[in-house]
């Protein structure tokens, strides 16, 4: 069972037991997060699509510890200036565990 849920500006396709990276919550470990934007849920008895959300599907997961993704490297240059900037970002991300998908 799968399920296509809405988070801030992307969507992401999810299964039960999957750790995933969203954007940061203020949560601690072991709460729960529910997702209710749900777009899509497949299941052994075939699709089931919203428009353009299922209405009562939810998805939800436990926090399992906040973290920082990977390194962006953010590079300024002004030709035949002699300016160079090199600059790094790591943006703070939760990691959850998919627990339950319901279909509603």
């Amino acid at each position: 069972m799968y399920a296509i849920i809405v988070d801030g500006s992307r969507q992401l396709k999810v299964e039960e037991g999957q750790e995933l990276e969203i954007d940061f919550r203020n949560l601690g470990a072991g709460q729960q997060v529910k997702f209710d934007r749900v777009l899509a849920v497949g299941q052994d008895s075939g699709l089931k699509l919203g428009s353009p959300g299922l209405s009562g599907a939810s998805v939800t997961a436990e926090v399992v510890g906040a973290g920082q993704g990977p390194k962006l490297v953010v590079q300024k240059m002004r030709r035949r200036k002699n300016s160079r900037r090199k600059t790094g970002h790591r943006q703070l991300v939760t990691r959850v565990k998919i627990s339950k998908i319901s279909a509603g």
